[in-house]
């Protein structure tokens, strides 16, 4: 439906329409990789890693077991 009414709003024949709405879709793409997700990335948990959490020595372990195998 948002679609249908983004696609009559635009101006000109098909191919000038499909051509907007790829020019349409490049700029909301560049505005939530040059401004939002950076605005929002400190507020998600993503930084928050537990992997290698054990320590240098765990990973050595687990190498040590796996040539001993």
């Amino acid at each position: 439906m948002l679609y249908g009414a983004l696609w009559r709003a635009l101006p000109g024949p098909t191919a000038a329409k499909a051509l907007q709405v790829l020019v349409l879709l490049a700029a909301v793409v560049a505005f939530l990789f040059l401004w939002l997700f950076p605005r929002i990335a400190p507020s998600m948990p993503f930084n928050e890693n537990t992997v290698g959490a054990a320590g240098p020595r765990a990973v050595t372990a687990t190498a040590t077991a796996l040539e001993q195998a």
